[in-house]
């Protein structure tokens, strides 16, 4: 039995990576593009960049991965859109949102990471 004290109520768990409604449809137009409407999108890290580690972003087309842990989201037009990430990534992605972002000079994802100490000059990589 959880107890509160009295005018607070317990805040809702967040989740380890959160996902915005534009990076949503963003990945339910790839997933159409691309004529896979089933599969995931994985992110992860990988070591290397000028400093350490550096944000990957793929399509997964099969199951995912038995110790993934799964995302599922639905785009404003309905669409189910999935995301996973492998638990060696999460322990660096935790408390991560993935955004998109749209400039006159860029558009892409963009990740807004709590754990990020340090980056590089050209915006590639990143250390903790």
């Amino acid at each position: 039995m959880q107890t509160t004290t009295p005018g607070l109520e317990p805040q809702a768990k967040a989740l380890p990576i959160s996902v915005s409604a534009l990076a949503i449809d963003a990945i339910a137009r790839q997933m159409k593009k691309r004529g896979t409407p089933d599969a995931s999108l994985r992110l992860g890290l990988r070591g290397g960049g000028c400093s350490g580690f550096t944000y990957v972003i793929e399509f997964h087309d099969g199951p995912p991965h038995a110790r993934d842990r799964i995302f599922d989201h639905a785009a404003s037009d309905g669409t189910k859109v999935r995301v996973v990430v492998d638990p060696k990534s999460l322990l660096y992605l935790n408390g991560t949102l993935l955004d998109w972002e749209q400039t006159l000079m860029r558009q892409g994802f963009k990740f807004v990471n709590p754990n990020e100490k340090t980056g590089c000059g050209c915006g590639s990589s990143f250390a903790v």
